[in-house]
């Protein structure tokens, strides 16, 4: 009787295990950059509803306003990485997934605004766009440390 008290005690003198601390302090502070990030993309869209021009811009791609079809593209792509960002800030279970679909959703933005678009657009120069370094960079820290993260208990 005794040891099965114990044991159900046991569980409080455990230290509370931090998700957060697995993620290296770049991407902490890209966390905090792209949930603020996010609340502007809506404040973007909530500007443009009283004024005619709001610029957005991100990956290469930009827009004199929110509602035409590359605004909308660029909000919900900043939407999504906010949305990645908060996941993986406040440890939810789901964060290195959705991580890993941001890190692939941007990587092939990249490489669409960098090998494509040079081709559609009336400006027709190549631009290397160093985000692609960071978003692969970003994707190989999540599949490093995917199996701890999925295997901790967060508080």
């Amino acid at each position: 009787m005794n040891t099965e008290l114990e044991s159900s005690f046991d569980d409080f003198d455990k230290a509370p295990v931090i998700r957060r601390k697995l993620l290296p302090w770049w991407i902490k502070i890209f966390c905090w950059l792209f949930m603020i990030l996010s609340l502007c993309a809506l404040g973007a869209v909530i500007t443009n509803l009283f004024m005619p021009n709001v610029n957005v811009s991100l990956y290469g791609f930009s827009s004199d306003t929110a509602f035409s079809g590359i605004g909308m593209f660029i909000i919900i792509t900043m939407l999504i990485k906010g949305f990645a960002a908060y996941s993986l800030w406040f440890e939810k279970d789901n964060a290195i997934v959705v991580g890993k679909i941001d890190a692939i959703y941007g990587i092939i933005i990249c490489l669409f605004s960098m090998f494509v678009l040079p081709f559609i657009a009336e400006d027709n120069r190549f631009q290397l766009r160093i985000e692609i370094i960071l978003l692969i960079l970003f994707n190989w820290k999540l599949n490093k440390i995917e199996y701890e993260w999925d295997n901790l208990e967060s508080i």
